[in-house]
C-alpha cells in the first residue's frame, strides 16, 4: 500500500484525488486537511478513515468533533489546525506521498517540509513554486524528494519530456483555454462581474484559480512554475491560446518536431499519473474520441488585453523575490475583485503598483519569502482604494 496525505481534500483537486485513490485500491489515505468545509471533511473521514486530519482554525476543530460524533465515527483521528496542523500531517511517518491541493501561499511551508523529508509531492499548488521555486528545487535535489505536477499543463510537459534528451528541447509550449473573456473587448472587461468571471468554459476549478484563468494570470504563474519544474529560462517557455483544452501542452524539439499530450478535460488523469509514476495504470475515466466535429485552434495570447501575463514574465525575468510579490499582490487583488471592491481591470493595475514599489532581493530563505509575502499583501491592501478610483476614472473615459 502507498500511503497518502491530501492537503485541501474538500476542494476540487482533493475530491478528485480521493476518487482516484479509491479506484487504485493500493493506496491508503493517512491524512486529510481542509479549511472551511467541515461537514464534507467529516464525511471523508468516515469513508476513508485517516489517522490524522487538520482544519483551518481552532474553532473548526470543535465543529469537526461535533460533526464526527453526530455521524457516528467510531474512532476519531487526531485533529490539528492551521499551519501547524498541515506540518504535522506532512511530517507523519506513515505519509509517503503528499498531494498539495491547497490554494495560495498556505501551501508554502507544508510543501517545503515535505521536500525536506524527501517525500513525493503531487503538486497542484503553483503558488509554492512561484514564491520560492529556487529554494524548493534546490532542496529537492538535496533530499531526493520528487516534485510531480498535477496541473494538467505541467503534467503534460512532464510526460512529453520523459522521452527526449533535454539538449534536444527548443522550447516548452503551455496551452491556455483563454478563459471566459477570450473575445471580450477591453471596454466590456471593465463591467464584467465575479459571476461572469467564474464561468470557465472548459474546466471546473476553485474560485481563485478560475479568476486567475480569466485574467490569464494563471498562465503567467504556470510559466514561472515551469521554469523551476523543468529548468528552462523564460525565453524558452511560450503560451498558446487553445480554446478546446484538448492539447494540454507541447514540447518543440530542435529539429522542429513537436510532441503534444492530449486528453479530455479531467484532472483525474494528471492526479493518477502523479500518484503512480513511473507506472501507468488502467483507469475507468472517459477517453478522447476523434470525431469529424473535433477541432483544434491555436492563437497567440493578447498581452495588451490581459496584462497579467506580461507582469508574470516580468517578475520571472527580474527574479529574486519579485515573483513572491507578484503572487501576494495577485491573491489580494483577486479576493478584492470577488468582494466587488475593485473592477476586473484593476487586478492587473494593483499587481503592477505593488511590483513597482518592490526592490527585489536574492532569495535566501523561506522566512525571507514569508516576510516579503506579508509586505506585499500589506501594500496591496493599502493601494486598493486608490487603484479602484483610478480604474473607475479610466473606464469613465472609455465610456
Amino acid at each position: 500500500m502507498k500511503r497518502v496525505a491530501i492537503l485541501g481534500s474538500t476542494g476540487s483537486i482533493g475530491r478528485n484525488a480521493l476518487e482516484v485513490i479509491e479506484h487504485l485500491k493500493t493506496y491508503e489515505v493517512v491524512g486529510l486537511a481542509a479549511g472551511q468545509s467541515i461537514d464534507l471533511l467529516a464525511r471523508q473521514i468516515k469513508k476513508y478513515g485517516p489517522q490524522i486530519v487538520s482544519v483551518g482554525s481552532e474553532a473548526s476543530v470543535e465543529l469537526l468533533k461535533k460533526e464526527l460524533a453526530a455521524s457516528g465515527v467510531p474512532a476519531a483521528p487526531k485533529i490539528g489546525s492551521g499551519i501547524e496542523g498541515l506540518l504535522e500531517i506532512v511530517g507523519h511517518p506513515d505519509v509517503e506521498i503528499v498531494v498539495v491541493a491547497t490554494v495560495g501561499a498556505v501551501g508554502l511551508l507544508p510543501t517545503y517540509r515535505a521536500i525536506e523529508m524527501g517525500k513525493r509531492i503531487a503538486l497542484a499548488n503553483k503558488e509554492t513554486l512561484v514564491m520560492a521555486g529556487e529554494l524548493m528545487t534546490a532542496k529537492a535535489a538535496e533530499t531526493g524528494a520528487e516534485l510531480l505536477p498535477i496541473d494538467s499543463e505541467h503534467n503534460a510537459l512532464h510526460q512529453c519530456l520523459r522521452s527526449v534528451d533535454r539538449a534536444d528541447v527548443a522550447r516548452l509550449i503551455l496551452t491556455a483555454s483563454g478563459g471566459p473573456f477570450r473575445t471580450t473587448s477591453p471596454e466590456e472587461l471593465a463591467d464584467v462581474t465575479p459571476e461572469q468571471a467564474l464561468q470557465h468554459p472548459t474546466w471546473q476549478m476553485g474560485r481563485k484559480i478560475t479568476i486567475d484563468s480569466a485574467t490569464l494570470m494563471n498562465k503567467g504563474l504556470e510559466v514561472i512554475e515551469a521554469r523551476w519544474l523543468f529548468g528552462f529560462p523564460p525565453e524558452r517557455i511560450d503560451i498558446l491560446i487553445h480554446p478546446q483544452s484538448i492539447v494540454h501542452s507541447m514540447v518543440e524539439l530542435t529539429d522542429g518536431s513537436i510532441l503534444a499530450q492530449l486528453g479530455v478535460t479531467d484532472m483525474r488523469y494528471a492526479i493518477q499519473y502523479a500518484l503512480t509514476y513511473p507506472e501507468r495504470r488502467p483507469t475507468p475515466l472517459p477517453r478522447l474520441t476523434f470525431t469529424p466535429s473535433l477541432t483544434l485552434e491555436f492563437h497567440p495570447p493578447d498581452v495588451e488585453r490581459f496584462p497579467c501575463l506580461e507582469l508574470a514574465y516580468r517578475a520571472l525575468r527580474t527574479g529574486g523575490t519579485m515573483p513572491a510579490v507578484l503572487n501576494a499582490a495577485n491573491e489580494i487583488a483577486v479576493e478584492a475583485f470577488l468582494q466587488r471592491q475593485i473592477p476586473f481591470p484593476a487586478i492587473a493595475a494593483l499587481i503592477r503598483t505593488v511590483m513597482q514599489e518592490h526592490e527585489p532581493q536574492p532569495v535566501r530563505s523561506i522566512e525571507q519569502i514569508m516576510e516579503i509575502d506579508a509586505w506585499a499583501r500589506r501594500r496591496a491592501r493599502a493601494h486598493l482604494p486608490d487603484v479602484a478610483a483610478s480604474e473607475a476614472r479610466t473606464q469613465d473615459a472609455y465610456r
